[in-house]
């Protein structure tokens, strides 16, 4: 099922031995459109620390209760290697980071997360070992640099959307599925532009992100995207509207084996 990102926000981290923060952000990969890490706030318990935590770490998520479970433990989220999230997330802190959980490396190649069998990760992708060998061969000024694909969903709620012909509208929120976390859909606010219209755009469909600038570049026209078919916010993206909506762009859905 497709579930809004912002639902999250909130949400307590479940350890094997008890709760471990709550979710304030996810990040996720502008190139694949991943979901990489939550941003978990350790609150009382560590002080207020933000940790970072690969979807592969998680066992269950419990929607209706608001909860998310882990396959970790609370000493194992206390002793993640330390990263300040005021600043950008440097390569080096996320080979640090992959190696003290023995997650699977996702850098040189596209790699979903997926939900992991607890206790069990996926292998570490071929190639990934050199990479790592690159990174820390690097030195000081590149090793250190903050990966430049490494996204907040909360920073770019609220970008412009630009169609060919102009703006019509902001992202909202973002659909991720709650089997891979694949971000789906860029749901999008388009009632200062369409009155009472709310939209959703696949990340397909995006023909660039200009982050100086705060916008994301559609290949649409704002009349295809006002004729777009109708969605209802109140409820999650369900298949039939998705072959409606693909179908309505002349696109081949995501869903399709190639």
């Amino acid at each position: 099922m497709l579930r809004r990102a912002k639902e999250l926000n909130g949400f307590t981290i479940q350890a094997t031995d008890g709760a471990a923060g709550k979710i304030r952000d996810i990040y996720f990969d502008d190139q694949d459109w991943i979901v990489r890490y939550l941003v978990v706030d350790t609150g009382g318990w560590l002080g207020g620390r933000r940790v970072l935590l690969s979807p592969v770490a998680v066992a269950e998520t419990r929607w209706d209760d608001g909860e998310v479970h882990v396959t970790l433990t609370k000493s194992q989220v206390e002793h993640s290697p330390d990263i300040d999230l005021d600043k950008p997330v440097s390569r080096q802190q996320i080979v640090d980071l992959h190696e003290y959980h023995g997650w699977p490396a996702y850098w040189g190649g596209s790699m979903m997360m997926g939900t992991a069998t607890p206790g069990v990760y996926p292998m570490i992708m071929a190639g990934a070992d050199q990479v790592e060998e690159d990174v820390r061969q690097e030195g000081a000024s590149e090793t250190y640099r903050g990966d430049p694909h490494l996204r907040s969903a909360r920073t770019v709620s609220g970008y412009d959307i630009e169609a060919v012909n102009g703006e019509v509208g902001h992202v909202e929120d973002f659909f991720v599925s709650d089997v891979d976390w694949v971000v789906r859909y860029l749901l999008v606010d388009t009632r200062d532009w369409l009155p009472g219209r709310r939209v959703l755009i696949s990340p397909q469909w995006i023909e660039q992100v200009d982050w100086a600038e705060t916008a994301v570049h559609v290949d649409l026209t704002r009349a295809q995207i006002k004729e777009s078919p109708e969605y209802d916010p109140e409820k999650p993206p369900r298949r039939e509207y998705e072959i409606k909506l693909y179908g309505y762009y002349g696109f081949r859905g995501y869903w399709r084996a190639s």
